[in-house]
């Protein structure tokens, strides 16, 4: 893995819960509504969506959106 900047680790990460989500087939919608059952009680499919599209968001969020999907880790070399 040859990340070299904090912005690159931004897209590799919003890139991957894409991904991810479709995969799942969950979307923004349903995404905020399975992250309210984690805690995260604001979030909406706009704020998702501004998340994703910024690619700036906490490691807790994160880990709650992995959580929310049912996964049960990520493996680096993934992102």
């Amino acid at each position: 893995m040859n990340i070299k900047s904090e912005e690159e680790w931004a897209e590799r990460a919003a890139a991957f819960l894409k991904h991810k989500l479709r995969d799942c087939e969950v979307t923004y919608v349903e995404l905020a509504k399975r992250l309210k059952k984690h805690g995260f009680k604001d979030e909406t499919e706009a704020s998702i969506t501004n998340k994703l599209a910024r690619g700036t968001f906490s490691a807790t969020w994160f880990l709650a959106c992995l959580a929310a999907l049912g996964l049960d880790g990520v493996a680096l070399e993934e992102i």
